[in-house]
């Protein structure tokens, strides 16, 4: 198969990452003293719908008056609804039960998690709502340390926190509507990539299994990574402009879900090469151990039997594309040219698109992911 040209990516170091480091030691104050995830029955992103319920939740709902961009039919990472001929909204929301135990942490990758839907659809923040559940008995500055550091990463995405609904339940979950802004012509979508684009992402992969077995050092590292903003990202992708044919952020349907829901959208068919997917420290050898998040089961039953994986792909790299990820990178399909300035701004080359394989009807004969 044809590969991107680039050298086979080790584990990345997180510090290679620009992000704040969100995963203070436990001991300062009182909030610091509730390990939020033994409230919780579910982690992050793992606890999201897999793709067979959604589509049957969301069959016969979308109505979709004109003006509206992108909807749920198909659905996006964010609804886009047309205001002017110059201006268009951005509107998303995202909910997570903890996924890791320190309240501020949790606030600022939660807060990040969902602002890039909206950077994923070439938006801009402008305001977010913060949705809260928490049980009676959670302590005050608990909740309070999760409400200040999400508005601070959203005043970092550009926006700021304008009110919010808090109700009462017996598991914390937190997350925020965002709203943003966008040009109507400059809506990116997951639709659009094109025979010989390049596929790139902006983040490793990792984030439900290292958290799920991994060190202290080793959690810290993706808290790291989940809590930078693909703000930057989203920029460089931007300045691909025309270059930059289909856009969307890794999710709960780990790495090989988000490329196929690529590949479907856009008609064609991915290739992706496991050696060159990033991985954060550690994630190879805990997946080759046998750690997983939950949601890898909803994963690989949604998932699996439309993807093609090689024989030769490690155990561990495929329980890595299944892993459900939150606040993960921006996956882009662009042109060959414009790769090498996207690695020099962090992101990496992970596949090639082709033209799929299909019948006198137009139905496709073959999986339109295959792994390498």
């Amino acid at each position: 198969m044809a590969r991107a040209a680039s050298k086979k990516s080790p584990d990345l170091r997180q510090d290679e990452l620009p992000g704040l480091r969100a995963a203070a030691p436990a001991s300062r104050s009182r909030h610091r003293d509730v390990r939020l995830t033994h409230w919780a029955t579910e982690a992050g992103n793992a606890a999201k719908w897999g793709r067979t319920g959604l589509l049957e939740l969301l069959g016969g709902v979308a109505s979709e008056p004109t003006g509206v961009l992108a909807g749920l039919d198909p659905y996006d990472d964010a609804g886009v609804v047309r205001l002017t001929d110059e201006l268009a909204l951005v509107s998303t929301a995202t909910l997570l039960p903890p996924l890791v135990d320190d309240p501020a942490a949790f606030g600022a990758v939660a807060a990040a998690h969902a602002c890039s839907n909206v950077f994923a659809m070439g938006g801009r923040v402008v305001s977010a709502l913060h949705l809260a559940a928490f049980p009676d008995d959670l302590p005050a500055p608990s909740i309070r340390a999760m409400f200040k550091a999400a508005a601070a990463v959203v005043a970092e995405a550009g926006g700021a926190v304008v009110g919010g609904q808090t109700i009462r339940a017996d598991e914390p979950v937190f997350g925020l509507a965002v709203q943003g802004l966008v040009h109507p012509d400059h809506v990116l979508v997951r639709a659009g990539a094109r025979p010989g684009d390049v596929v790139v992402l902006s983040k490793p992969i990792g984030t439900g299994i290292v958290l799920a077995g991994g060190s202290d050092d080793e959690k810290a590292r993706v808290v790291d990574g989940m809590r930078m903003l693909n703000r930057g990202a989203a920029a460089r992708l931007a300045e691909a402009g025309a270059a930059c044919h289909a856009v969307t952020d890794v999710s709960g349907f780990g790495l090989l879900g988000t490329v196929f829901e690529l590949a479907e959208r856009s008609g064609v068919c991915v290739l992706i090469d496991a050696e060159m997917v990033p991985c954060y420290r550690g994630a190879k050898q805990l997946a080759a151990s046998g750690a997983r998040a939950s949601g890898a089961v909803d994963n690989r039953s949604s998932f699996g039997p439309l993807v093609s994986i090689g024989t030769d792909v490690a155990g561990a790299m495929e329980a890595l594309a299944f892993d459900p990820q939150t606040s993960g990178g921006l996956l882009a399909a662009v042109e060959p040219d414009d790769v090498a300035t996207l690695v020099g701004a962090g992101f990496r080359p992970i596949g090639t698109v082709r033209e799929a394989e299909v019948d006198e009807e137009g139905y496709a004969t073959e999986s339109l992911v295959h792994v390498t």
